[in-house]
């Protein structure tokens, strides 16, 4: 068995985003030489997300509104966490969109369901941060 170790790095410039990094992973399974495994995506920050869906605009707004909504950023005073900080809510939309996702490789490409893609979640942008990349198989 192989292994394939990689991190990605996101400088997003707003507070939150959206960002598909299917095609980063799939160059990192290249890279791999790996065929027939599994690829963990982890976002490596406890204020992002690593989670698998649809890439349609529309969609994503509907996250936004709807994160906005569970864990509204302001006011940042009715959060205990945020003395000191502003970044409560991403913590929490960090909790509901996940921390990572596991996907299946068979013939060196990710084994996907239809309309299925990964993405980089940002819930408290405008610093680096970065997703591991870890591959296993043969």
């Amino acid at each position: 068995m192989k292994t394939y170790r990689k991190e990605l790095w996101f400088e997003v410039a707003t507070r939150r985003a959206f960002i598909n990094i299917t095609p980063d992973v799939q160059v990192c399974i290249d890279e791999s030489g790996i065929r027939e495994g599994l690829v963990l995506i982890n976002a490596m920050h406890i204020t992002a997300s690593v989670f698998i869906n649809d890439d349609e605009s529309g969609l994503h707004r509907d996250y936004d509104v709807w994160l906005e909504k569970l864990a509204p950023h302001e006011p940042v005073s009715q959060y205990r966490h945020n003395r000191g900080e502003d970044n409560a809510d991403a913590h929490m939309k960090r909790q509901i969109m996940g921390r990572e996702s596991v996907i299946a490789i068979t013939g060196g490409k990710l084994d996907f369901g239809t309309w299925e893609q990964i993405f980089y979640g940002e819930f408290d942008g405008r610093r680096k941060k970065r997703v591991l990349v870890k591959i296993i198989g043969e």
